[in-house]
């Protein structure tokens, strides 16, 4: 597709982003991300409000020392106040302190907004408009207006709102953002609207920012684009107050990979999955595995249907190729699965297995039963390649279980109860027996193993476990019913995840955590 216009990427993470519930990002963390950003390609990044508290001040100062590559870092703020002169209003003076090139400030563009929020006649509010506007560009920087609640008030009255536009005009603003704050426009009123405003000033340069409550911000911002707005604000993952802010790592490929716009981060687009999962990081949020384009599951698939086809033309069920968006195709195990699955799957491991092979039913039949049974491979890919292994021929056995024995006991008023595992294996022709203390049984476990091992196989000690999850399969047994127990290790070149179930959640930690080592063991030894 015949590339059509710039559209620049202004990211409000740092800022609209921060809002977010459970979201707090340090001073450190905001660079970091600045940094990040930069390096991908956006425009703009909107670094926050030093006018509002310490840390935002705090920021601004470390950015002066900071180089930007690529994007304009930009200082976000308010209008003067009402009856007060914009050369003697201290929160302006504070945006221009934060010496950044670009300031973008807010202002009402909803008659509602102005009579029932601040309380101020109208041509008062367009007063502080055009004032705001015009001693920002007296002092040399581009200027952003932002007007607030602007589809609202054009919805109910168009006149008064397209009067607040031309206040800033007026006055030499750069660029107006038009922002659906509530987040409740649909994207045909997006479109109209927009098409409206640019058709009544031609002059205009438009934004358009969007948030996410009637779950059309991503939606949104593509309407108004095509129809003449030649920037887009918006966050990484989609955060920001209440249900987020339109989602700039969904907007960007869209943009640029459906729609041919020319995008400034274009060329970084193959690096998009590991921003997001950078800024979430950062944010402490888990990555949402449904997440467009750059989610854990987004080319994850399932049914054996699809897999077969997609084995002969990865389009038959994939918009795109993942590999695009920095992300990768992903084959689910699951008593869905059909043979193509399971060829599929075992392709990495250069197996000769074919559609119709005794193998291939027997490992279909098993992760069926298996499924029954309560275990899931979806997030335990290393057990389900143990488990073709053995039904190949191809496992090769490290040791035996003899048997173990974990020991809890609590003292008196202790808060802490004392846990230990006693562990008998054969390795070959020779039994150990190691004795273990941990913080709880599947620690006491993993210790006892380790010791057992690790003079067999010292590759143990560059695997570790890093996380550990248990669920109850069904909760009618109550206390009686099936857990499944999810450990996940890493050594330094992969991560990888592993599955038990038993009714006894220290049986399906062991099996679990069994997998693990074997797993990680026998990877290293390929």
């Amino acid at each position: 597709m015949q590339k059509r216009t710039h559209i620049d990427i202004y990211d409000t993470t740092l800022r609209d982003g921060s809002q977010g519930e459970g979201i707090s990002f340090s001073v450190e963390d905001k660079v970091k991300i600045a940094r990040r950003l930069d390096a991908f390609g956006v425009d703009y990044i909107e670094g926050g409000w030093p006018g509002s508290n310490p840390k935002d001040i705090d920021f601004f100062e470390r950015m002066k020392s900071v180089k930007l590559n690529h994007a304009k870092l930009a200082a976000f703020g308010s209008t003067r106040r009402a009856n007060r002169a914009a050369a003697d209003e201290p929160m302006l003076r504070q945006l221009l302190d934060a010496e950044t090139p670009v300031i973008t400030f807010v202002g009402k563009s909803w008659d509602f907004q102005v009579t029932e929020a601040l309380r101020l006649p109208l041509d008062e509010n367009l007063a502080m408009i055009a004032d705001t506007t015009q001693f920002l560009k007296s002092q040399g920087r581009e200027v952003i207006y932002d007007a607030e609640h602007f589809f609202d008030g054009y919805k109910r009255s168009p006149d008064y709102s397209a009067q607040c536009l031309q206040a800033a005009l007026d006055n030499g603003v750069d660029v107006i953002a038009l922002c659906d704050t509530n987040g409740g426009t649909l994207p045909h009123d997006v479109a109209r609207i927009v098409a409206e405003v640019i058709a009544r000033f031609p002059q205009g340069r438009f934004a358009i920012h969007t948030h996410n409550d009637a779950e059309c911000g991503v939606a949104n911002s593509l309407a108004a684009v095509q129809v003449g707005c030649i920037q887009v604000q918006g966050t990484v993952n989609g955060l920001g107050e209440r249900t987020g802010n339109a989602n700039l790592t969904s907007i960007i490929p869209s943009l640029g990979l459906k729609l041919g716009y020319d995008l400034s981060c274009a060329g970084h687009m193959a690096e998009l999955t590991d921003m997001a999962n950078y800024v979430d990081e950062i944010a402490n949020v888990p990555p949402k595995s449904s997440a467009a384009y750059v989610g854990r599951s987004a080319f994850a698939h399932k049914a054996g249907l699809h897999v077969d086809a997609l084995r002969k033309n990865p389009e038959t069920y994939e918009h795109l190729s993942p590999e695009l968006v920095g992300n990768e195709r992903r084959i689910l195990v699951s008593e869905l699965s059909g043979a193509s699955t399971i060829l599929e799957k075992v392709q990495k491991d250069n197996l000769n297995l074919q559609k119709s092979s005794p193998e291939t039913k027997a490992i279909l039949q098993q992760v069926a039963q298996l499924e029954h049974e309560g275990y899931s491979f979806e997030g335990a890919e290393a057990s389900f390649e143990l488990l073709v292994k053995k039904a190949t021929g191809s496992y090769r056995r490290l040791f035996d279980l003899v048997g173990y024995r974990v020991i809890v006991e609590k003292r008196g008023d202790d808060p802490d109860a004392i846990t230990e595992a006693t562990l008998k294996l054969r390795v070959g022709d020779e039994e150990i027996l190691t004795v273990a203390e941990g913080d709880g049984p599947v620690n006491a476990l993993d210790s006892a193993l380790r010791r057992a091992l690790t003079q067999y196989y010292p590759e143990l000690a560059s695997i570790r476990l890093t996380d550990f999850k248990v669920r109850v399969i069904s909760g009618r047994e109550g206390t009686a019913a099936k857990v499944r127990t999810i450990v996940d290790s890493a050594d330094a070149e992969d991560t990888w995840s592993t599955i038990g179930v038993s009714t006894n959640i220290i049986d399906a930690s062991w099996h679990a955590v069994v997998d693990s080592l074997e797993y990680g063991l026998l990877r290293q030894s390929k």
